[in-house]
């Protein structure tokens, strides 16, 4: 499997453009990665890189040998897949993305429960609010909240989620309840924003009489975790916009109250994202089923004791 290893190697370094990321990839060490591509290239008596200081170039030769390296390294996904599918014999690892609410709630509770099912299968989690990478991270499937742009992506549809402005009491009685999202921008109220590099919603889109919106909103904090968005508002600093599975528990206990209830803002999306080719391996299917039908069951359940509008949504 030496060959096979330095072929990968190769073509992750091709695809992510520096040997310490291929190497993060791969789950090994720079100088590994570096010794792997230079056997490489003594095996095909070739250049396949032009090395500067800052970034690896690939040579003509190697952005022509990357083509045929890429075929047979998915030609070898595909024979495992078919071996594993006909044995039934799952196995390997999984790379999962999931943004922190999501992970935190629906993914990673149901991980232990599919390794208990597939003990031969290990499950790699990793949980942020930023903007993933699927195929730069070298990721199997990635669950995403929000519009997908473009993508070369395999989109799998898990739910709608509503969402809802809300504040605490606190803040209402200190600001008052915006009718509107008129109101929410006229009045300057502390709209608490989820910001991250690379974060395209700078505004808040709710629904008018007209349609969608946008409105640009200000407040005096913001940070990447939502998590710790909802704890600001519960503090009484200011508004959040929030899928109703993140604060249920909060709408239920009136520690957090519904605002601009005229503008609602729209759901947002949620899905799961898989490179194409990744889709033919049956540890891949045998997760994104597994996961994707209990997450469903869970959102369903946030909505139970909460008022009709918002449970109802849930379901």
């Amino acid at each position: 499997m030496s060959y096979v290893n330095n072929l990968r190697m190769f073509v992750r370094v091709l695809e992510l453009g520096s040997m310490s990321a291929a190497a993060r990839d791969q789950r090994t060490s720079p100088a590994v990665a570096s010794a792997r591509v230079a056997e490489m290239e003594k095996h095909l008596g070739i250049r396949l890189f032009n090395r500067t200081t800052r970034r690896l170039q690939p040579t003509e030769n190697g952005r022509l040998f990357y083509e045929g390296a890429r075929k047979v390294l998915e030609a070898i996904d595909d024979a495992e897949a078919a071996v594993m599918a006909s044995t039934l014999n799952l196995r390997g690892s999984i790379f999962v993305a999931a943004p922190l609410g999501i992970g935190r709630r629906f993914i990673a509770p149901h991980v232990p429960p599919f390794k208990d099912d597939y003990p031969q299968i290990d499950v790699r989690l990793r949980l942020s609010d930023r903007k993933i990478d699927v195929v730069g991270e070298g990721l199997d499937m990635a669950f995403h909240m929000g519009t997908l742009e473009d993508s070369t992506l395999k989109l799998r549809m898990v739910a709608d989620c509503p969402r809802v402005l809300c504040a605490a009491p606190a803040y209402i009685d200190r600001r008052g309840d915006p009718a509107d999202g008129e109101a929410l921008v006229r009045d300057r109220h502390d709209c608490l924003n989820l910001r991250f590099p690379g974060a395209l919603e700078f505004q808040w889109t709710l629904v008018t009489g007209e349609g969608p919106r946008k409105f640009e909103v200000n407040g005096p904090f913001e940070t990447d975790d939502g998590d710790v968005l909802t704890t600001w508002a519960l503090d009484g600093r200011g508004i959040i916009l929030k899928p109703i599975f993140e604060i249920a528990d909060h709408l239920k206990s009136g520690a957090l109250v519904p605002v601009a209830r005229a503008t609602p803002p729209l759901p947002v999306q949620l899905s799961c994202l898989t490179q194409h080719r990744r889709l033919r391996d049956p540890k891949i299917r045998t997760f994104t089923d597994f996961i994707i039908a209990r997450c469903r069951s869970d959102l369903a359940k946030t909505g139970e004791g909460l008022p009709p509008e918002f449970g109802a949504a849930l379901i």
